[in-house]
C-alpha cells in the first residue's frame, strides 16, 4: 500500500486480506458489504477466507477503490491501521484455552412414540415458538446431556462438556475419537427411553454435529479469527490416513495454520466487529464472546442447532422413505405443510431478533444445507399426498 499527496490510502492489488479490513473498517456485516458491491455474500466470505492468496477480478479491484476512496477519514484511518501491520510470524502453540464442546445426536422415534415420552414424568415441557418439545436429564460419563423430544418425532440429545487442551490439533483428535463412542453411546440412550413404549420403531442415531464456545482465548486479532476457523472444521488438524483414529497434526503445522490462515470457501463468518468472533461449517460452530454483555448467549446458539438437527432428522426419515422405493407417509399434522412452515421460519428473519441472530441463523442453515432438504421433503409429502386425494386438506 502507498499514500497519495491527499493522505488517502490507496492500494495496488486488492487481496482477502485488505477487502476484509476494508469491510472491518467500514462496520458492515458481510450481508452490507456485498450489497454495496453488487456480490453475493458467498464471494464476500470466500475473499476474506483466501487472505493474501485470493484476489478478486479486475472490475472487483475497481469498485473496492471506489468503495475505499469514498470512505471518511476515521475509515480511511482504520483501514491504515489494520493494513499496515507486519506480515503475521509463525506463533507458539499456544499453552491452553478453555472450551465448552455441545454435541448434538438426532434420532427418528415417530410422532407415536414422542407422545408418550413427552408424557412421562420425567419429561419437562420446554417453551419452543412452534412446536411442542419436552426435555429430560440424562447422566453422561464426561459431561451433561439434556433429551429434546419434538412432538414430530424426534429426539435430540444435546451433550454438553468443558474442555481444556494444549493445542487445537489435540481437541480435533478429541473429536474424531469420542465421536466413536458418542453413537453408540447416544443409540443406548434412545433405546433406553422406548424400551416400554409399544408404539415405538425408531432408527438409531446416524451422526454427530459439534459446536464449540470457546471461554478462555490463548489467541488475539488474527490467530483468534484463525483459531475459530480451525475448530469450526476440525479435520484441517487431524492426519485422517492413520492406522487407526485420526493423528493431530505436528506443532509446526498449527503454528503455521494460525498465523497464515488456510482457504476454505465453506466456512460462513457470522461475528461482529468488536463483540464477537464466530463460524459455521458443515462440520460444525465455533464462537467466542469478545463482548460478553452484547454477544448471543450460549443459549441461542444450542437452540439453533436443535432445531437444524431435529429437522434434519425428520427430512432424512422422509429421505429414507423415497429411497426403498416407497411414497413417505408421516402424520398429518406434520405433513409438507409442516414442512413449509418450518422452512419458513428458518429462514425468514423475525422483528425481535438482531442483527447477530440473523447473521448466525443464516450462516449455520447456509453450511448445514436443510433448507434444501427441507423443500425435497416437501415436494415428496405433498406428491403423495396428491396421489392419496389428500394435497388441499
Amino acid at each position: 500500500m502507498r499514500w497519495e499527496a491527499r493522505a488517502l490510502p490507496t492500494v495496488e492489488a486488492w487481496t482477502g486480506r485488505e477487502t476484509r479490513a476494508l469491510r472491518q473498517a467500514l462496520r458492515m456485516s458481510i450481508r452490507d458489504f456485498a450489497e454495496n458491491l453488487g456480490v453475493s455474500e458467498r464471494t464476500v466470505s470466500k475473499w476474506e477466507a483466501g487472505r493474501e492468496a485470493v484476489h478478486p477480478r479486475p472490475e472487483m479491484q475497481a469498485a473496492l477503490d471506489t468503495m475505499l476512496s469514498r470512505a471518511g477519514s476515521q475509515v480511511a484511518d482504520r483501514f491504515v491501521s489494520a493494513t499496515s501491520r507486519a506480515v503475521p510470524q509463525l506463533s507458539t502453540v499456544s499453552t491452553g484455552y478453555r472450551v465448552q464442546s455441545h454435541k448434538f445426536i438426532p434420532a427418528y422415534v415417530g410422532a407415536a412414540a414422542a407422545a408418550e415420552l413427552m408424557a412421562q414424568g420425567a419429561f419437562q415441557p420446554r417453551h419452543h415458538e412452534w412446536l411442542d418439545v419436552a426435555v429430560a436429564g440424562l447422566p453422561h460419563p464426561g459431561g451433561t446431556c439434556i433429551a429434546h423430544v419434538f412432538a414430530c418425532g424426534v429426539v435430540v440429545l444435546h451433550i454438553a462438556q468443558k474442555l481444556h487442551f494444549p493445542t487445537l490439533a489435540a481437541l480435533a483428535a478429541w473429536r474424531y475419537a469420542s465421536y466413536e463412542n458418542d453413537v453408540p453411546w447416544a443409540a443406548e440412550q434412545v433405546t433406553r427411553l422406548l424400551l416400554r413404549l409399544p408404539s415405538s420403531a425408531h432408527v438409531g442415531p446416524e451422526y454427530v454435529l459439534s459446536m464449540y464456545v470457546l471461554e478462555e482465548s490463548a489467541w488475539t486479532g488474527d490467530e483468534l479469527e484463525n483459531a475459530l476457523r480451525l475448530m469450526s472444521l476440525p479435520s484441517v488438524l487431524v492426519n485422517r490416513q492413520a492406522l487407526s483414529l485420526p493423528e493431530p497434526v505436528g506443532d509446526h503445522v498449527e503454528r503455521r495454520l494460525l498465523a497464515e490462515g488456510f482457504d476454505q470457501p465453506s466456512l460462513q463468518p457470522f461475528g461482529v466487529q468488536g463483540v464477537s468472533v464466530g463460524y459455521a461449517s458443515w462440520a460444525g460452530v465455533a464462537y467466542h464472546a469478545l463482548s460478553p454483555e452484547r454477544a448471543l448467549m450460549v443459549d441461542d446458539l444450542v437452540s439453533c442447532e436443535v432445531d437444524v438437527q431435529m429437522l434434519w432428522a425428520y427430512c432424512r426419515h422422509i429421505e429414507r422413505q423415497v429411497e426403498d422405493g416407497r411414497d413417505p407417509v408421516m402424520p398429518p399434522e406434520f405433513g409438507w405443510r409442516f414442512l413449509r412452515a418450518a422452512h419458513s421460519r428458518l429462514t425468514t428473519a423475525r422483528a425481535r431478533e438482531t442483527a447477530q441472530h440473523c447473521m448466525m441463523r443464516e450462516a449455520t442453515l447456509s453450511t448445514s444445507g436443510l433448507p434444501a432438504r427441507l423443500m425435497q421433503a416437501q415436494v415428496a409429502l405433498r406428491e403423495t399426498a396428491a396421489l392419496s386425494g389428500r394435497v388441499d386438506e
